[in-house]
């Protein structure tokens, strides 16, 4: 597999090596070992998939505590795939990072502690899968709105749909970060400089 850098500190992007042949191909979308060399290192114990409808946004979702790494891929269409660096005293705090995770690219995204995550179905659909190194927890399940003018994500535009972009209303009604810290600055996680 191939691991590669983002201007974030943590947060990689994975290309996993793919063995095709006549029938099809094969990949490892995950391999403790491979991944504790390249030094991601987590034991992952809860897998989740989505399925959407093109133009469909969730996010952006982070945990704190019970904070989670998180493995994400796509196994069938395409999204516009966020995170946002939300560790208080980070060097890059408020910065956003996108990159399009699709079957077709097989890309995964390695978005460590300390990072909300989001994505935008830019395909009919979208099976979306992660898999967590903490277990979902509600009680401690936080967010920033997806459109936070600070951010300055570029969200595609669903051209030729007719409709608008789809949020639940639970993520309608996230804060802005700014209005997190003025409240609440405790709800996000701290910087450690040793874990990046």
């Amino acid at each position: 597999m191939n691991v590669v850098p983002t201007p974030l500190p943590g947060l990689f992007v994975i290309e996993p090596r793919a063995f095709q042949d006549a029938r099809g191909w094969f990949l490892e979308s995950f391999n403790e070992r491979a991944f504790g060399a390249a030094g991601l290192n987590a034991t992952m114990v809860q897998a989740n998939h989505s399925h959407s409808r093109l133009g469909t946004v969730r996010g952006l979702h982070f945990q704190n505590p019970n904070p989670q790494i998180k493995l994400v891929r796509v196994v069938q269409g395409e999204v516009f795939d966020v995170v946002v660096d939300v560790r208080r005293g980070s060097p890059t705090f408020g910065r956003s990072f996108s990159v399009t995770l699709s079957a077709a690219n097989r890309r995964q995204l390695w978005v460590p502690v300390g990072f909300a995550h989001g994505f935008c179905v830019t395909s009919d659909a979208a099976d979306f899968t992660y898999m967590c190194s903490d277990f979902y927890a509600p009680a401690t399940e936080r967010g920033i709105r997806w459109d936070d003018p600070a951010l300055q994500i570029a969200w595609p535009t669903i051209a030729g749909n007719g409709e608008a972009l789809v949020v639940s209303p639970k993520d309608q009604a996230l804060p802005t970060l700014a209005e997190v810290l003025a409240s609440d600055p405790d709800h996000l996680p701290e910087w450690v400089e040793s874990t990046g």
